[in-house]
């Protein structure tokens, strides 16, 4: 049995391998352990990682520092490239004030551990590994060790506090969540549409007995109207056709309308009168409805739709058919004008077969094109991210030029390439199950190895003085900048308590939060709030990381 002793013990490329992947795939088993709803998730990979250090594993330092670092550039670059294509869209109305909240929470944290740092005697590495456990942020801990290796220092004391504080970090912002509902929500900051849970597509048909709009183009009665809807088929006299914005509207049309369940009272105003047929049901064959039209999804894979606005495309008026619905990640959209394309979305086509068949040139509706995986962009983003990363940057006050590394460079390159890259002719778009298993393939190597490097000395700190005040303060970064924030996002700027709560979850980078949130808080606010600031607090933590090492080191 030697031969099984020295394939864990021995150091061997084969023998990284192995402890790297049954850390990985411990961890991951365990990480799908919920307890009171939570769960860490992949973050128990880093826990086992301590667990196999402290019990003396070790891997070749090379290899272990290859894995680690091939393990986070894969993580950062995924990311980049997911949340890429609707990063710069973050800053219009509305997202402006969720990411100036979120951006609140980052400095407060920053401004605090710097505080801690002189008043308290703990050194900056340690402090900047708080600051990382505390907001559960492991591209920032990757970029700050690898600021402090370009500065000719040890790196694997940030690691050992991230540890300590990363459990706090995780239930911090949990418990902040309980705390604001209980202490600072009002029953007002939870809006009727978000306990309703109505879904976000709603079809209703309708008669046209109004006579404000009889005689009036379809274009003409939709202005008269502030709400968002699609008028899919037109039936007159038996005769179903797809109606054009020109199209006169004339007593006794039925209207099949796409629109939301809470604009329907406002629609019937509108038309005149609802139809008691429900529309809605999950087993209606739409193809069967009328003989001469079909409905058909395609699905848009063709790179230079990938951000055109729907009305751009004219697909109406040039084919005479009509898009009714557009399917997301899941998300049913209504097809409004103004909708913004994006490769992978599926648009429920109606019309004439030869007419679909053309639009179906025009979209590209090439699946097996969407399954393939594009690794070159992958590849080529990658190099791209490290030559970015390996650039420095004179900023002054710093006498050591700041650089990116193998952490911020890949992930705006990831940002720039899942947003301006189909403008560049580049295939950027990956599967979302492709873009979680980079993910979590990249991120399960890199806690893995993580874990390993800070086990040896982990235990022996928690137990030591120093080890417990880590913790509190660890847990006074993550609990007081989102309560701060909180109250001023309840009481200044007025939003709801969804959506705050979201924003708190994203601006700590914690998806285990999010969880208790979705589960706790009727709607999709906090799941909408979360993605809208997380991209930029998360790019924010790894650039952060870095210059206050650089700045005050």
């Amino acid at each position: 049995m030697n031969w099984l002793y020295s394939l864990f013990s021995e150091h061997s490329a084969m023998q990284a391998v192995i402890v790297v992947s049954l850390i990985s795939a411990i961890g991951l088993a365990l990480g799908k352990i919920r307890i009171a709803g939570i769960s860490l998730g992949v973050t128990f990979v880093f826990f086992i990682g301590i667990m196999a250090g402290h019990i003396g594993i070790t891997v070749d330092p090379q290899m272990l520092n290859y894995a680690e670092s091939f393990g986070l550039i894969v993580f950062v670059y995924a990311l980049g490239l997911q949340v890429g294509p609707g990063f710069f869209g973050l800053f219009r109305k509305g997202g402006i004030t969720l990411n100036a909240l979120a951006l609140g929470v980052v400095f407060i944290g920053t401004i605090m551990t710097v505080i801690f740092h002189l008043t308290c005697g703990i050194s900056l590495p340690d402090m900047v590994g708080i600051l990382c456990g505390a907001t559960t942020n492991t591209p920032a801990l990757g970029a700050a060790q690898q600021t402090l290796k370009q500065m000719g220092l040890p790196s694997n004391s940030p690691a050992l506090s991230c540890a300590v504080t990363y459990p706090l970090g995780v239930l911090g912002v949990i418990l902040a969540i309980f705390a604001t509902r209980k202490i600072f929500t009002r029953a007002s900051d939870i809006p009727e549409q978000e306990k309703d849970k109505k879904k976000p597509v709603y079809i209703a048909e309708f008669q046209v007995n109004n006579p404000g709009i009889i005689g009036k183009s379809i274009r003409e009665a939709a202005s008269l109207s502030q709400k968002k809807f699609v008028i899919s088929r037109l039936w007159r006299d038996g005769k179903v056709s797809i109606p054009t914005s020109e199209k006169k509207l004339e007593a006794k049309d039925r209207l099949l309308v796409i629109t939301s369940e809470k604009d329907v009272d406002a629609l019937t105003v509108l038309f005149g009168e609802h139809e008691n047929k429900d529309w809605n049901k999950e087993d209606i064959d739409w193809n069967a409805i009328d003989s001469q039209l079909i409905s058909q999804r395609i699905v848009v894979t063709r790179p230079e739709i990938n951000g055109k606005r729907l009305s751009s495309l004219r697909l109406r008026n040039h084919y005479g058919i009509n898009i009714s619905r557009v399917y997301r990640s899941g998300v049913q959209l209504l097809a409004t004008p103004d909708l913004i394309l994006q490769m992978g979305d599926r648009l429920t086509v109606i019309g004439e077969a030869a007419a679909i068949q053309n639009v179906e040139k025009v979209l590209g509706n090439a699946v097996k094109s969407l399954n393939e995986p594009n690794l070159i962009s992958v590849f080529i983003g990658i190099v791209l991210g490290l030559a970015l990363g390996a650039i420095p940057f004179s900023i002054p006050g710093i006498s050591t030029p700041v650089k990116l590394g193998i952490a911020g460079g890949p992930i705006v390159i990831g940002i720039l390439i899942g947003s301006f890259g189909p403008r560049l002719h580049m295939i950027t778009y990956t599967t979302r199950s492709a873009n979680l298993m980079l993910r979590a393939l990249g991120l399960s190597m890199y806690l893995a190895c993580l874990g390993l490097d800070a086990g040896q000395h982990f235990f022996e700190t928690v137990i030591r003085p120093e080890g417990l005040i880590w913790i509190l303060l660890g847990f006074a970064i993550t609990f007081i900048p989102v309560i701060i924030v909180a109250l001023i996002a309840l009481r200044i700027t007025k939003l709801d308590f969804g959506s705050v709560a979201g924003m708190m979850c994203g601006s700590m980078a914690n998806p285990m939060a999010l969880n208790y949130a979705n589960d706790t808080i009727p709607g999709d606010n906090p799941a909408v709030s979360y993605a809208t600031v997380y991209p930029l607090c998360m790019f924010l933590r790894v650039i952060i990381a870095q210059v206050i090492l650089m700045f005050c080191i």
